[in-house]
């Protein structure tokens, strides 16, 4: 299992028997790069394995009794699992997926409330099985695999409960100046928090408006401690997103990379992005093509990148929230947000982790979270210039300028180019005239000749898998 997850991990493998569980690790050292090797021991027969980053790891640490071993992060998911209660799992801030067996036979394991952080399970026989990838699984059993819910902590004498609620209730706010003033301090935090690094980090940008306003808050906030900031953006030849984030790179100084790719390469790697990411949602894999090749770039710089995942979902940023009532749009936004851990964050975790790089979302900050659902849906709604997430525009009025700050916003897949590679490429993929009645084994019948081209690439590389795991959006 651990072979077939190895990209995840390039800095080490680790596995080790404790009781009745076997607990194995691929690293890719970030914080205590020296001491944080896993499984990660407590001195107490207890040893943890765990994916992500706790981002509050210092304050846990310093409000904590016990006397901790390590620097690492790891190290503070392993104290919560310990204490093994909702308080304790549900002060751990950051994305995370964990199991944690003392050498008695009990196995605690649980995943962070957005699931931004994968992990999969399954029951076989007597065993239980868990991993962050499906295809960590054999084959033959993959059909058994379920997605473990996010929030939920799991024991092993089969206790499976929520320790946090994802969207937490509070008061709507009725000031418009006082909620945008507190939407730029509450984003500039959780863009912070996610500098935490002991490695060089970066930023996605795409020139829209979401990954541009995380560049410009790492700008102003790196610090010597870490560096310059290296920015990375990818797209075909006379690509949008390319001219945007070029500008926005040379506004804010930033160290910036480039990925031009034509579309030969993306129809060459198309088989190997359907396996990463694990899904072939049209929508999904056209984003996933430039995120995949700028990835690989990335990651030879640095070790983690910010991204400016589920902006769109909280601020109703896509073109389709405009004609929902409003009465409805609330629903829809809470709906998206916690459905993006099958969707856009798997992409965004598979293609950075298929080359040993971790993108971190500052957007889906539990206090972000919760201030965008404060927020009056009339005020989600377009403002005066006509266009969506004005909240956030005018949160950072001044730190891009206007026209980059006001840009529309397209699609990751339509502003790289990609989509427009596909429309010209498709008929080769899947040259039958009678494609609507094709199926792939069990999986649904494809809305599109693009989507079956997609099914088919999943299929070959990913047996087994079923239909019920895999994220559709309801709309193209």
């Amino acid at each position: 299992m651990l072979d077939r997850i190895s990209h995840r991990g390039p800095d080490g493998n680790g596995s080790r028997l404790v009781g009745a569980t076997w607990l194995g690790h691929v690293r890719l050292s970030i914080v205590d790069v020296d001491a944080g090797a896993q499984p990660l021991p407590s001195g107490e027969g207890h040893w943890a394995v765990v994916n992500g980053e706790i981002y509050n790891h210092v304050e846990l640490r310093e409000a904590s009794s016990r006397a901790f071993r390590t620097d690492s992060d790891s190290e503070a998911a392993l104290a919560a699992a310990i204490v093994d209660d909702s308080q304790a799992l549900g002060d751990l801030r950051g994305m995370f997926a964990f199991a944690v067996a003392d050498e008695h036979g009990r196995l605690v394991v649980a995943r962070d409330p957005v699931g931004v952080k994968p992990l999969y399970w399954a029951r076989i026989g007597e065993a239980t099985l868990f991993a962050s990838e499906i295809r960590s699984f054999d084959p033959e059993h993959r059909a058994l695999v379920e997605a473990f819910p996010p929030g939920h902590r799991w024991t092993s004498d089969g206790d499976l409960h929520p320790f946090r609620a994802l969207h937490v209730a509070g008061p709507e706010l009725t000031d418009h100046e006082q909620a945008v003033s507190m939407l730029r301090e509450t984003l500039v935090t959780a863009v912070r928090r996610r500098m935490m690094a002991d490695v060089p980090i970066g930023v996605f940008l795409s020139g829209g408006l979401d990954s541009s306003l995380v560049a410009a808050i790492m700008a102003r906030h790196s610090g010597d401690a870490h560096g310059p900031v290296h920015s990375f953006a990818a797209g075909t030849v006379d690509s949008s997103d390319l001219a945007a984030a070029r500008r926005v790179a040379d506004h804010l100084g930033l160290v910036h990379h480039e990925r031009v790719y034509d579309a030969d390469e993306v129809v060459d790697v198309l088989p190997e992005v359907v396996a990463s990411i694990e899904s072939y949602e049209p929508s999904l894999v056209r984003s996933a093509v430039p995120n995949y090749l700028l990835a690989e770039d990335a990651a030879r710089t640095v070790k983690v990148v910010l991204t400016g995942e589920g902006a769109d979902e909280l601020f109703a940023g896509y073109d389709h929230y405009r004609d929902l009532p409003e009465a409805s749009l609330r629903a829809e936004l809470v709906r998206n947000v916690s459905s993006l851990h099958h969707l856009n964050l798997q992409r965004c975790d598979r293609v950075t982790m298929a080359h040993g790089l971790e993108a971190r979302v500052p957007f889906l900050d539990r206090d972000v979270v919760n201030l965008a659902a404060r927020m009056p849906v009339e005020w989600l709604l377009p403002g005066q210039h006509g266009e969506e997430k004005a909240l956030l525009r005018e949160a950072f009025a001044g730190w891009l300028p206007d026209d980059l700050l006001w840009r529309p916003k397209e699609q990751f897949g339509d502003g790289s180019g990609t989509a427009e590679v596909m429309a010209g490429r498709v008929d080769d993929l899947v040259p039958e005239m009678g494609w609507c009645d094709q199926r792939v084994g069990s999986l649904p019948a494809p809305r599109s000749r693009e989507e079956l081209a997609y099914q088919r690439m999943f299929a070959e590389k990913l047996e087994g898998v079923p239909a019920s795991l895999l994220g559709r959006f309801a709309t193209e």
